[in-house]
C-alpha cells in the first residue's frame, strides 16, 4: 500500500525526490493481486484522459487516489478540508499534479511537452493547431494574468463531465494544460 508523505507543496513547486516505496511479494496459492499502478515517470503518455490520469479517476476521494496510484504521493492536506495538490514522489519538472478539493480528486495539471492531453494536444502547440485537434472547443478567452495570453476550454469528447483547459502564452503557444471537473478545472490560480 502506498504511503502518503506529508510535505508542504505549493501549486507549482516540484517536490524533493524520495525513495520509492517497497511492495510485499505475492504469497503462493493466493488470488492474483492486481499489478501495482505505475510511478509517474512510467505512466504512458496515453494515460491522460477525460476522466482521469492513468489509474487515478476524477471524483474519487484522496485515499482512493493514493491507493489507485499505487506509488508514493506527496502533498499537504488542507487543514480546513479545502484545496491542495498531491504529486508523485520524485517526478521531474512539469509532471502531473493532482488537485484535491473537499477531500476529492477533481483535476490534474501538466506543464510537460512530453505528455499529450486527451485528443493529442501538447504544451508547445499553437492556437491554430489546438483548434484543429479540438473543433468542439469554445472560442479562446483572454488569460486573466498573461498579457496577450489566451485560455482555450474544451468540453469532454466522451460526453463525461470533464473538461480540458489549455493556457497559452503571449506567443500563442500552449504553456500548460489541465483536465478536471467544473468548477475546479476553471480555477486560474490552481488552489490559489
Amino acid at each position: 500500500m502506498a504511503v502518503l508523505v506529508v510535505a508542504l507543496v505549493a501549486c507549482n513547486r516540484t517536490p524533493e525526490p524520495t525513495a520509492a516505496p517497497q511492495t510485499a511479494p505475492a504469497t503462493p496459492h493466493a488470488s492474483p493481486a492486481p499489478a501495482p499502478a505505475p510511478a509517474a515517470e512510467a505512466v504512458a503518455k496515453s494515460d491522460a484522459d477525460w476522466q482521469g490520469y492513468g489509474p487515478a479517476q476524477l471524483g474519487v476521494d484522496a485515499e482512493q487516489l493514493a491507493t489507485a496510484w499505487g506509488a508514493e504521493l506527496q502533498g499537504d492536506a488542507a487543514a480546513d478540508g479545502g484545496c491542495y495538490y498531491l504529486q508523485p514522489a520524485g517526478q521531474g519538472e512539469g509532471g502531473v499534479a493532482f488537485m484535491i478539493e473537499s477531500g476529492h480528486f477533481v483535476r490534474y495539471d501538466l506543464r510537460s511537452a512530453e505528455i499529450a492531453a486527451p485528443g493529442g494536444g501538447k504544451v508547445g502547440l499553437d492556437l491554430v493547431q489546438l483548434q484543429a485537434l479540438y473543433p468542439q472547443a469554445a472560442p479562446p478567452q483572454p488569460h486573466k494574468y498573461v498579457e496577450g495570453g489566451k485560455v482555450l476550454r474544451v468540453p469532454a469528447a466522451d460526453g463525461s463531465q470533464g473538461a480540458l483547459v489549455f493556457e497559452l502564452g503571449a506567443d500563442g503557444k500552449a504553456t500548460a494544460w489541465r483536465v478536471g471537473l467544473p468548477p475546479q478545472v476553471d480555477y486560474v490560480e490552481g488552489c490559489g
